[in-house]
């Protein structure tokens, strides 16, 4: 399994952006699939996550309202739409897959695939 992000970029508080994580390799469409970020000098913190199906959909509360994670699985992708972004907001994005089958996890420790990773800058 590969997971490719992208979408990252500058943007100016108040703005948009829409991040891309593009899957390839088997059985994208049973795992839930979730979004994290990393800022610079702190540990990488959970921002969304959705289930196989997209029936579940669970968000950090400093995005909820202002994100919306959602997923394409006859495309394999996974998208993060973000709106009102804030200079908080800065961080590396990370795309990854659950590990069980059909799970729907909060911890970093339960993702067995990543992405490389897309940079969001929010100036002020």
């Amino acid at each position: 399994v590969q997971l490719q992000a992208s979408g990252g970029g500058l943007v100016q508080a108040g703005g948009s952006l829409r991040l891309s994580c593009a899957a390839s390799g088997r059985a994208f469409s049973q795992h839930g699939m979730g979004w994290f970020r990393q800022a610079p000098g702190k540990e990488r913190e959970f921002v969304a996550v959705i289930s196989w199906s997209g029936a579940s959909i669970y968000y950090a509360d400093s995005v909820k309202g202002r994100f919306t994670i959602s997923r394409d699985n006859a495309k394999n992708t996974l998208y993060l739409e973000m709106n009102n972004v804030k200079a908080e907001d800065t961080a590396v994005y990370y795309c990854a897959r659950e590990g069980s089958l059909y799970g729907l996890g909060l911890k970093t420790e339960l993702y067995d695939y990543w992405g490389q990773g897309t940079l969001v800058t929010v100036s002020s």
